[in-house]
């Protein structure tokens, strides 16, 4: 299985509360550069953070892909959700791609790489990573690849 993590584009700095946070322009263009490394994968979900700018970045990589099925929404994605919850939840995924925000992504990527939270991958927004292994484990996967836009 295949798992990959796409931090949201640049958001505006200011908005009534950071889950209403919308992307900015330059991060759209982000967002579709990393979509665009996406094309021909086998995704067969795209789970996404409820913060806006995060549905905003889900919604423009499934308008690249064509990916016709809906985005799932889940609360266990919020920037200081616990890796560990993400890792349990992965258990019954099969090629997903989950869109979130830092610290949760830098934190999640080390957790199934290395198997502890002491080593975070450095993520940029709109960055990319691509994970892989039979099954999504804390410490049992192998981190093939970090895109920038």
């Amino acid at each position: 299985m295949k798992v990959w993590v796409l931090r949201h584009g640049q958001a505006e700095s200011h908005a009534r509360s950071d889950a209403e946070r919308e992307l900015t322009q330059q991060g759209r263009e982000e967002v579709l550069r990393s979509a665009a490394q996406l094309i021909g994968q086998p995704i067969q979900a795209i789970i996404a953070s409820p913060y806006v700018r995060a549905r905003q970045t889900a919604q423009l990589v499934r308008e690249v892909l064509g990916f016709e099925p809906e985005i799932r929404t889940e609360a266990w994605l919020t920037p200081d959700s616990n890796p560990l919850t993400v890792v349990d939840r992965l258990d019954t995924a099969d090629n997903v791609l989950l869109i979130s925000h830092n610290p949760l992504v830098g934190s999640l990527i080390g957790l199934l790489q290395h198997g502890h939270l002491r080593a975070p991958q450095p993520m940029s927004t709109a960055s990319l990573a691509e994970l892989e292994a039979d099954l999504p484990l804390a410490g049992g996967m192998t981190l093939n690849s970090v895109k920038n836009p």
